[in-house]
């Protein structure tokens, strides 16, 4: 059978896009871990599959490089939008006035709306999830209520809305003792405040913390620094695909957790080793809205 696939990334978070809407692959986890392969595929930290919605314009499914499926990616949908937008209404074989600018995609975590700002996208993110069941996180209530106690003169409303927040969380891992902050956009990730991010050794702890006890369904790990009030230097290790040049999903966790620890404002930029994105935690409706690129870098056709 031969495959029509497109390579598209956002900030060096690479994907492989492929229509199957009528498809209908098969064997999809193994399919993933074959088209990801770097060596011996196409090459990309995720396969996002573009299918029919009966709540939404469409439907994503994304898979990671080792064959798991996971539930948001900020940095995907923004790829499958460009897309969409390019390939099935811009070479107008959809016809659809309505999604000029606008889209609504399925996800796993919900339907997720984009919109066309210039040669950008923007995202409305949703609320961002504190509940440690939802995220899921399974952390201890001694420790908990300490990191209550922390947390409680720093961001007094949040406190009181969601008592069982987890934020500066300590996470013994090896030689050193990390404070975690948690939090789910449609996915779960804990965000680790450090001094010099570009000198910390991701690789080392970032995959010890994915698989650690305390988050059954693992968990993306976000290493922060902070600049200054509106910007954060973020690296990323990805549940799956390990560190990663960007994360819509880590850089929208990021931001939140800052804020939420006052270390920044609630519109923040955060600069990962792919480039820029640009976060809002809207005080208004609670909503995270981030706003970054998609870039097509070519298409192809194999055999599989």
């Amino acid at each position: 059978m031969k495959l029509q696939f497109t390579k598209m990334h956002s900030l060096g978070n690479d994907f492989v896009v492929i229509d199957d809407r009528t498809l209908k692959l098969q064997r999809l986890p193994q399919l993933a871990k074959d088209l990801c392969h770097r060596r011996l595929g196409i090459g990309a930290d995720q396969l996002l599959l573009l299918c029919h919605s009966k709540t939404a314009d469409f439907k994503m499914r994304i898979f990671n490089a080792d064959g798991s499926e996971v539930e948001m990616c900020g940095n995907g949908i923004r790829c499958l939008g460009k897309y969409i937008w390019d390939r099935l209404i811009k070479s107008e074989k959809l016809k659809v006035k309505s999604l000029l600018n606008f889209l609504s995609l399925e996800t796993p975590a919900g339907v997720i709306h984009l919109q066309k700002t210039g040669k950008l996208i923007k995202v409305d993110m949703g609320e961002p999830v504190f509940e440690p069941e939802k995220i899921p996180v399974k952390a201890s209530q001694k420790s908990k209520v300490k990191s209550q106690k922390l947390k409680i003169t720093r961001h007094p409303s949040l406190v009181t809305r969601y008592p069982s927040l987890i934020a500066d969380y300590p996470l013994q891992v090896r030689d050193r003792t990390f404070k975690i902050t948690c939090v789910s956009m449609g996915n779960p990730h804990a965000v680790i405040v450090v001094k010099d991010v570009e000198r910390f050794p991701v690789g080392e702890y970032g995959s010890i913390i994915e698989n650690y006890k305390i988050f059954p369904k693992r968990t993306n790990v976000e290493f922060i620094q902070i600049m200054n009030r509106s910007n954060i230097k973020m690296r990323v290790w990805e549940r799956g695909a390990g560190e990663t040049t960007a994360c819509g999903t880590g850089a929208s966790a990021s931001a939140v957790a800052a804020a939420l620890l006052n270390l920044t404002d609630r519109e923040t930029a955060v600069h990962l080793p792919g480039g820029k994105l640009l976060i809002d935690w809207s005080p208004k409706d609670n909503r995270v809205y981030m706003t970054g690129d998609a870039v097509e870098v070519f298409e192809g056709e194999l055999e599989i």
